[in-house]
């Protein structure tokens, strides 16, 4: 079956306009069906105990002060702290069986017989049961108590300190916002036990698992997770036959003449864009570092290697978990996009010959503004929590979401940054846009880097004061959508370009493969963002959905991974290729795209599966293979391949890159397997046979084994800084050994740009 450049366009056009159609009625039906906040909470004596303004401003103290860093609110955020929602829903549950223990007995719940508890147990239940009928929200003594206990709790354990739980003090600057966040998270305790109105379920779909409150996996659960990996199978045998029937071109070193790194001349705008990458490199090393400590924060909660203890250094008020674990995913994005930036800005030249005028000094202005924002936004995260801006700590401080925790300025600032990189790419691939018709493979790199910053806008539609549901249901916007979608998406156009960029293909065939590949990417990942919305307060229409679309995500993924080993072959078809090694970070990207977010990925999307395990160390695993395995291997072989072309001919080095290229895979294989995933395992465990709650707590941390699997992370992480050092101090030694630019370039001067800009 031979597909044409225009059929692919025709279809990726039609996918486009059925994922906005399915999300835009998605973004309509969130703000319909989102759990409701009422003007009132009152005892049953009709006196007020929490108002809607309350709820509201516990959401803005759990956003300004980082706590969705330390724990996580309805399973997503960092798996440290408790999740604050199966949290206060166990303490309700526990604190109502003292009540009703006390109320009927007189006596404590663990001393009452198994009938006397059994008898509490079901008026817990009894109390917890029911569905919404909208008005004020109207508890009973007994969750009247809990509400009360559960306040004093948080106020002891997010304002007062908890070293035990890696809590400092002064978390929450003050007893109001405290008491304020414990209305926070009982709101959304109470949402998860209390049914929509007209629905068999809760708001969250019975999510979290609390046997307690009566919270337990539902059918649809199961169902779609059986039908889920029946679809897996056909779609594994559909995608078999669909790679062996489509033709697709496949790379070749043997009929192409690959250019020698010396032959390609190297011109100013390239020489700039070099300049990204010991930015991003210091960055990345920044970034292993804070992981080790947060790491070890698992073991030690509140210090570093006895430094405490010994030397009466107080870490934990220092650097806090939440603060560390916020640089350390901010810095993650920071490098790799900083490197794709650069590589982006790096490759025209070589398939055009084209110099736009003063486009080396924009290029440094852009790098530049990139490091006002990152040191801004970094900055402003630390003082933001700190209450150095007031009412504006959303702004230019510190917003508070996992993976948009900067401020709503320095996000306007990336947003901004990603529009000067997409007018510099255009100037720089201006005389091949001039000549491809739209769908041409300088149109997909524009493409690519635009749906980035395009999802990016998702995330200024909510504000702290958005319901947390609907907050939700955008940030996943940008969160899944970037990596799942629009970063797979670059993945393809950036390693199209390479290979034309290496004449291993040619153009117009790299446009069809790039084409057919970011058509499955985008067909599936987009709506694929549905299987975050099951237990954050969204209807239960998207977990078919969610269930189909993500495991129809693996489908390109197994593309991506033929598509590497067909780059391998090729490489290996002569022994003088002179880009193994590139290639080989290349290829590493692929598999670990498979194994982290493929495979992985689809285990724990499994709806069954996803309602014990959400937001416990297995999707520790699924991220770190996914994020760096994936993204952050082909960062680091852009940065090898832009670097081989920089260094003066004969001066060329590769033991050092070759050395952390190995101390990172080994390290990360070690790190995921040995460790996270082993831990994972236990969590799955415990919430089995326990309560998702038990599974994120202190105690899980604190068993023996689990500690030891803390510990075995250690090899894995030292490895992986270890690769980190090399890579840094290899750059600092290649500074030295640089090629000049060429000041007058044509294209006569480029090895390639004369075959691609005459491949018609």
């Amino acid at each position: 079956m031979e597909l044409k450049r225009k059929t692919i366009a025709k279809v990726i056009a039609a996918a486009f306009v059925f994922n906005l159609i399915v999300m835009g009625a998605g973004a309509w039906i969130a703000y319909q069906e989102a759990p409701p906040i009422p003007e009132q909470v009152v005892g049953p004596d009709g006196e007020t105990l929490v108002t809607g303004e309350d709820i509201r401003d516990g959401k803005k103290a759990f956003q300004k002060n980082g706590l969705m860093n330390h724990g996580s609110i309805l399973g997503n955020g960092a798996y440290y702290g408790a999740d604050y929602t199966a949290d206060s829903l166990e303490l309700k549950t526990q604190y109502m069986r003292t009540y009703y223990a006390e109320e009927r007995y007189g006596s404590e719940y663990k001393s009452l017989s198994t009938a006397e508890q059994a008898a509490v147990d079901d008026d817990v239940k009894q109390d917890l049961s029911g569905e919404y009928e909208g008005g004020n929200i109207e508890y009973s003594a007994a969750e009247l108590y809990a509400h009360q206990q559960v306040r004093q709790e948080y106020v002891e354990r997010y304002h007062e300190g908890s070293h035990e739980r890696g809590v400092p003090e002064g978390m929450i600057d003050s007893e109001a916002d405290a008491r304020q966040f414990a209305d926070f998270a009982m709101w959304t305790a109470w949402f998860s036990h209390t049914d929509r109105p007209g629905g068999e379920h809760s708001y969250t779909n019975d999510w979290p698992y609390e046997p307690a409150a009566g919270n337990d996996a539902t059918g649809a659960a199961m169902t779609w997770s059986v039908i889920a990996m029946v679809l897996l199978v056909g779609a594994a045998g559909g995608g078999i036959w669909l790679y062996q029937s489509v033709s697709l071109p496949e790379p070749s070193a043997g009929d192409l003449s690959v250019p020698e790194p010396g032959d390609v001349s190297i011109f100013p705008s390239q020489r700039a864009a070099l300049r990204f990458i010991p930015v991003a490199a210091g960055l990345f090393l920044a970034q292993v570092l804070l992981g080790g400590l947060l790491a070890h924060f698992y073991i030690e909660r509140a210090g570093f290697f006895g430094v405490e203890e010994i030397f009466g250094v107080p870490i934990l008020q220092l650097l806090p978990f939440a603060i560390a674990k916020t640089w350390h995913i901010d810095l993650g994005i920071l490098w790799i996009a900083a490197t794709w930036l650069g590589a982006g800005l790096f490759l025209p030249p070589l398939l055009t010959g084209h110099e736009p005028s003063r486009q080396s000094t924009y290029i440094n202005t852009l790098l530049g503004a990139i490091v006002v924002v990152t040191v801004g936004g970094l900055g402003g995260i630390w003082l933001g929590s700190q209450g150095y801006f007031g009412d504006l700590w959303w702004i230019v401080g510190n917003e508070g979401l996992e993976y948009l925790e900067v401020g709503k300025l320095w996000q306007v600032g990336l947003f901004v940054g990603f529009g000067l990189w997409a007018v510099l790419s255009i100037r720089g691939l201006k005389p091949l846009l001039d000549r491809e018709p739209v769908f041409g493979l300088a149109h997909m790199i524009l493409y690519a880097g635009g749906s980035i910053a395009l999802l990016f806008t998702a995330g200024f539609f909510f504000t702290p004061e958005t319901n947390i549901a609907v907050t939700e249901f955008w940030r996943w916007w940008v969160v899944h959508m970037w990596v799942e979608g629009a970063f797979e998406f670059f993945i393809v156009a950036i390693i199209g370009l390479t290979l034309v960029s290496m004449n291993l293909l040619s153009r117009r065939s790299a446009e069809k493969a790039v084409m057919f590949q970011a058509l499955l990417v985008m067909s599936t990942g987009v709506i694929g963002v549905s299987h975050h919305y099951w237990w954050v307060g969204m209807p239960d229409m998207w977990v078919p959905i969610g269930s189909v679309f993500s495991t129809l995500e693996l489908l390109p993924l197994v593309f991506i991974l033929y598509e590497a080993l067909g780059q391998y072959r090729a490489m290996s078809e002569t022994g003088g290729f002179p880009y193994k090694l590139p290639f080989m970070f290349i290829i590493a990207s692929g598999v670990w795209n498979f194994v982290g977010a493929g495979v992985l990925g689809f285990f724990i999307n499994l709806p069954l599966i996803n309602y014990y395990e959400h937001g416990t160390y297995l999707t520790v695993g699924h991220a770190h293979a996914a994020m760096f395995g994936a993204f952050g291997f082909l960062a680091l072989g852009m940065v090898t391949y832009m670097l081989q072309l920089a260094i003066k001919p004969g001066r060329w080095d590769g033991s050092w890159l070759r050395a952390a290229f190995w101390c990172w895979n080994v390290g990360l294989t070690l790190m995921v397997f040995v460790s996270v995933l082993p831990v994972g395992f236990l969590q799955l465990e415990a919430a089995f046979t326990g309560s998702y709650a038990a599974a994120r707590s202190v105690a899980f941390y604190n068993q023996p084994i689990v500690q030891t699997l803390f510990w075995a992370r250690l090899p894995g992480d030292t490895l992986i800084i270890l690769g980190t050092a090399i890579y840094a101090a290899d750059l600092i030694r290649k500074r030295f050994v640089l090629r000049r630019s060429e000041d007058d370039p044509t294209v006569e001067d480029m090895a390639v740009a004369e075959g691609v800009m005459g491949d018609d």
